[in-house]
């Protein structure tokens, strides 16, 4: 990924916060007949020997194959993103010379895949993932809510995936690069736009957080 020093993002912490606000990346894994890519919710799982991935997928899934034989997967998640008009910018009336661009968050993840056939793995992965995105609600499903039998039905029809991570990297363009004047306008013209979460990155970053 091209990552300007100014858009780096190494800490740990921010990267997790990443994956954990955005959990449904892009699968991408290379089999015989060439690239494959999935829309795949993944879970954040923190252990003793490093950051892994955890998910699941259909059986029926064509991406299955190169995952049982591909050397390496990458996971692409996704935050925020806006496109930002030079109409924003202090220096538009200053000089004129500006151009559109677009602000966006990023976090890729390589590592080698391991697909794992096993129910109590799967179910433990479905309730964690479940868990973590009924969390936030007044009154949460549970995976328990649903007959066993329906959900044993369910688990024959998917396999489990996880993929330690070998190799992280964070993107946060944010306007960082712009003076001050311009990330003002950028934050005032987001917030008219309704894209709030912009905002206030190209707020926090503008502070050098």
């Amino acid at each position: 990924m091209y990552t300007p020093p100014a858009f780096r993002v190494d800490r740990p912490e921010r990267l997790r916060e990443l994956i954990r606000a955005h959990p449904l990346a892009t699968l991408v894994t290379s089999g015989p007949n060439g690239l494959v890519a999935n829309l795949v919710p993944f879970v954040l799982v923190e252990t003793a020997e490093g950051d892994v991935l955890r998910a699941h997928m259909a059986k029926s899934n064509d991406q299955i194959s190169s995952l049982r034989e591909t050397a390496q997967a990458l996971v692409i998640f996704q935050g925020p993103e806006a496109y930002i008009t030079p109409a924003w910018y202090a220096t538009k009336k200053e000089h004129g010379k500006v151009v559109p661009t677009w602000n966006y968050v990023v976090v890729q993840v390589w590592g080698l895949p391991q697909v794992i056939d096993d129910v109590d793995w799967l179910r433990a992965q479905i309730d964690e993932l479940t868990d973590q995105q009924e969390q936030r609600r007044v009154d949460p499903w549970a995976v328990t809510d649903a007959p066993a039998s329906f959900i044993s039905a369910q688990l024959r029809g998917i396999v489990g995936l996880e993929i330690p991570i070998a190799r992280i990297e964070g993107k946060w363009k944010v306007s960082q690069n712009q003076p001050e004047a311009n990330r003002r306008g950028v934050v005032r013209g987001l917030e008219e736009v309704a894209a709030g979460d912009m905002a206030q990155m190209v707020a926090e970053r503008g502070r050098g957080d």
